[in-house]
């Protein structure tokens, strides 16, 4: 057998999306930790039943509010009837290892707090955005550092990254009613794919119904998404589009304390490796707010980068408009006082 794949690496988890709209989860105790699982549960839409003989402030409200099913005492085994999933969060080791074995008896998944070889499965540090959900897993290993990696990912996202989800939702829905047919799958994945690969994620974000309408109508007449002119809220204002300063930029310019004035400063990758590129250019690489690229930049050389890199995204014959994107993007930023 000539042709061979990646091996597998062993020891991590099964990271999936588990839907829990309507699933009865049992929540055993009443402290902040339960109290945290509960709020996870709840913005999963699961029903949520809590057992303990008294509450936090936080799940207090929550039971006086109906968000939660609060029965007022300790677990008994009948509580498990039904349950769907099973998360305990006492102080009471030798209990937590009881109701954990009981559910792994009765083949329920268990996640007992801070008793990791007891659990099915574990809890990961989140970010949630609209229906945007990112989740960190040490596998339990350093779930203080989890925190740390999750708020950095979510730091470096494009602003808008969960309106452009919802809008995109949208319009994926409209043109499934439009066109159902099964055979027209492939055309609208590959319609979707390369508007979400190629339209910037901020542009996206401030879609609204007249310009979803627009979209439609360009799938439907089978048009390239590309070539679809959206009119944003600083256009119909009649706003004027930011513009360059006429001065000369590198990265020795003072900053003259003028506002709204950026950097402007052109950097070539060279023949790709970051050692052979000059000290200003790492200078100028290091010091940038943000950086636009182009999709051929090698990832050694952006690796070296600190800040968030915007990567212009091509498509065959439509070169010019990747052009115009990361002008636009530059634009932005320069008007903001960025150094790009």
């Amino acid at each position: 057998m000539s042709q061979t794949f990646r091996d597998p690496q062993s020891g991590g988890s099964l990271i999936v999306a588990w839907q829990a709209k309507a699933r009865s989860i049992l929540i055993v105790g009443g402290g902040a930790v339960a109290a945290g699982r509960v709020f996870n549960a709840l913005e999963a839409d699961a029903n949520v039943t809590v057992v303990a003989p008294k509450l936090c402030p936080e799940l207090e409200y929550r039971a006086q509010a109906q968000q939660i099913t609060w029965r007022n005492r300790t677990f008994e085994d009948s509580d498990l009837d039904g349950s769907d999933m099973v998360l305990t969060a006492i102080s009471d080791a030798r209990e937590s290892r009881r109701i954990a074995d009981t559910c792994k008896q009765r083949r329920i998944p268990v996640n007992a707090a801070d008793i990791n070889d007891l659990c099915d499965f574990w809890f990961m540090s989140t970010h949630r955005d609209h229906s945007v959900q990112i989740a960190v897993s040490t596998n339990s290993k350093a779930p203080r550092l989890a925190n740390r990696i999750r708020r950095q990912i979510a730091s470096s996202l494009p602003r808008g990254t969960g309106q452009a989800v919802e809008q995109i939702g949208r319009l994926r829905k409209r043109i499934r009613e439009a066109d159902p047919r099964p055979e027209n799958s492939k055309r609208r994945m590959t319609w979707l794919t390369q508007l979400c690969d190629y339209w910037p994620i901020e542009q996206l974000a401030k879609l609204d119904s007249d310009n979803i309408d627009s979209l439609l109508d360009a799938y439907v007449q089978d048009h390239d998404p590309q070539s679809v002119r959206i009119h944003s809220a600083s256009e119909s204002s009649g706003m004027p589009s930011p513009v360059l300063p006429s001065r000369t930029l590198t990265p020795d310019t003072p900053n003259t304390g003028e506002p709204n004035r950026g950097r402007l400063i052109l950097v070539g990758a060279g023949v790709g490796d970051p050692e052979l590129l000059t000290v200003r250019a790492h200078r100028a690489l290091k010091e940038a707010d943000i950086v636009l690229a182009d999709k051929l930049i090698p990832e050694a050389v952006l690796d070296i980068i600190d800040c968030e890199i915007y990567t212009a995204r091509k498509f065959p014959g439509a070169a010019s408009e990747a052009q115009d994107d990361l002008y636009r993007r530059g634009l932005e930023e320069l008007a903001k006082g960025k150094c790009v």
